[in-house]
């Protein structure tokens, strides 16, 4: 029994020294792509390309970062300026010392854009859980907002079984700190399909503790998020509801076509408000 009690204790102790070398060598492969903007108590990265206006900003999904959208931000930044960026906890991003509240997000967002010198109003464009705080930001600003795109836009299901990946992110912040995460690819294999740089970046952050402990406290508030994400009703700005990778909590917009799809609807929306 000692023997064995021995055996697991070397095999943590193993398993996290890996988990430590490899997290610090990911930090110099893959150093912040844009900027870190501090917007009181916490600094918040975003990364811009591309110019014209209506600008156009990128809300990602659960788990996500501003690496997920490595197929559709260089296709929208040919048209017009577009931003992603990193919610708090998440990738490049500062937690802060305030805690987490879904509300909080738009408030953030608003700020970040404010401070990095972006003007609206803004498309602003959510995948995922990432749409519920897209329309949470619409609802909130709506005089910044020209118009929303929802892709797999949620819709409350209280009761709903979350489903095997989202039970997969709510431990892997002690999978990952003993390097079984890293070992066996459980959540980073599904950022196969991304561009290289978009998928080692979202891969290296899908096998951190810090970032997974985030994304675990939002999916923890996802049925609260979802039934207060209602958008603005009304004729306001344009609504635009896209169905690409269906309705799994944790999903990335990994295949190019579908991707393609997604950019060419923002694209439009873009030239739809430019010629009205």
């Amino acid at each position: 029994m000692l023997t064995a009690a021995a055996v697991v204790v070397v095999l943590i102790l193993l398993g996290a020294t890996y988990q430590g070398i490899a997290t610090a060598l990911e930090r110099r492969q893959f150093p912040h792509p844009g900027r870190l903007i501090d917007i009181g108590g916490r600094q918040l990265h975003i990364n811009c390309a591309g110019s014209g206006t209506p600008a156009v900003v990128l809300e990602a999904p659960a788990a996500g970062l501003s690496a997920a959208w490595g197929w559709v931000q260089p296709a929208v930044a040919m048209t017009t300026r577009v931003c992603s960026y990193d919610r708090a906890g998440l990738g490049w991003s500062e937690l802060g010392t305030s805690g987490f509240a879904a509300g909080d997000v738009p408030v953030h967002l608003h700020a970040l854009l404010a401070r990095a010198g972006e003007s609206g109003p803004f498309v602003i464009v959510g995948h995922g859980l990432g749409a519920a705080y897209a329309a949470m930001y619409a609802a909130r600003f709506r005089d910044n907002v020209a118009a929303l795109v929802l892709v797999d836009a949620p819709v409350p299901a209280p009761g709903r079984d979350e489903g095997g990946r989202v039970r997969l992110v709510r431990v892997s912040p002690w999978l990952a700190r003993v390097g079984i995460l890293r070992v066996t690819s459980m959540l980073s294999a599904r950022t196969t399909g991304l561009p290289p740089g978009s998928a080692g970046a979202l891969r290296t952050f899908l096998n951190r503790p810090d970032h997974l402990t985030q994304s675990a406290r939002e999916l923890g508030q996802w049925d609260e998020t979802v039934e207060g994400a209602a958008p603005p009703s009304g004729d306001t700005f344009p609504i635009v509801k896209i169905d690409a990778t269906g309705d799994n909590r944790v999903s990335f917009l990994t295949d190019a076509p579908t991707a393609a799809r997604v950019a060419a609807t923002i694209t439009d929306t873009v030239a739809h408000l430019r010629a009205n």
